[in-house]
């Protein structure tokens, strides 16, 4: 029913194609409570990726709360540029709700200071860039040449041919499927929560996305454990408050999986 490139004989079918790579629109946030450096940045990004015939969307925040206030939509960006030094809600602070939603986004410090080394490497931030640096420009440039060749190997996309029309996703985007009178519905956060469908079985998705993180936890469900906040009760919750159920005969099982995976990431 689908074809994965570099791994096996091709087949045709509804799930076109399994790869690394994404080719879709860049969605940057930039956090701070600086308008001047947030326009700054944003110009100095814009024209790294223009330089390079890179797509994007750049959002700006004033403050971390602001930023925080997206829940779950926070996933559809996959860099944040967070001022350390923000009232009511630092970057630290920030940067640790943003973990609670998403393992995958790069994270970027902007600071006056460099005293915040080791809160940085708790919430896996990829740079400290200093705001005064006359070097801004060259800092920035090198950051996000780091960030592109980690993408390389970290974002792994589908092609699927969905009801609504053949579409890639990256597995990374998908918080769980549902299997529903004989149709598989796909939830999916884009710039907002998207459902799609497809004709197909569970088992046959599950084999395919062994070794992508997805947790099967009831014949109905296939879920993204990047994306579960807790397990209790025999029930699933997700971090955007949705609920869903659990196999009594797999509930330890689910749970032990679970707590290996956090203990990896």
């Amino acid at each position: 029913m689908y074809k994965i490139k570099k791994t096996q004989p091709t087949k045709r079918g509804n799930m076109q194609n399994l790869e690394r790579g994404e080719k879709r629109m860049f969605r940057i946030a930039i956090c701070d409570d600086e308008k001047i450096f947030r326009d700054d940045l944003k110009e100095i990004l814009i024209r790294y990726m223009t330089d390079r015939g890179i797509m994007l969307e750049i959002d700006t925040f004033s403050s971390g709360k602001e930023f925080v206030e997206l829940g779950i939509e926070m996933v559809k960006y996959k860099i944040v540029f967070l001022d350390i030094n923000m009232d009511e809600l630092d970057g630290i602070m920030t940067a640790k709700k943003i973990r609670e939603n998403s393992k995958d986004m790069f994270i970027v410090f902007v600071t006056a200071f460099v005293n915040y080394t080791i809160e940085g490497y708790k919430v896996d931030a990829v740079r400290y860039i200093l705001k005064d640096n006359k070097n801004l420009v060259a800092s920035v440039y090198e950051c996000m040449d780091a960030i592109h060749e980690k993408m390389d190997y970290k974002i792994t996309w589908a092609e699927f041919d969905f009801c609504e029309g053949t579409r890639k996703v990256s597995l990374n985007r998908i918080l769980y499927i549902e299997s529903k009178l004989h149709k598989l519905e796909f939830h999916v956060m884009e710039d907002c929560l998207q459902k799609y469908t497809l004709q197909g079985t569970l088992n046959e998705i599950d084999d395919k996305f062994a070794g992508n993180d997805f947790l099967r936890i009831h014949q109905s469900f296939l879920v993204n454990m990047k994306f579960i906040k807790n397990i209790s009760r025999y029930r699933v919750l997700l971090n955007n408050g949705i609920l869903l159920d659990i196999a009594r005969a797999r509930y330890k099982y689910v749970e032990e999986k679970f707590i290996a995976y956090r203990g990896e990431v």
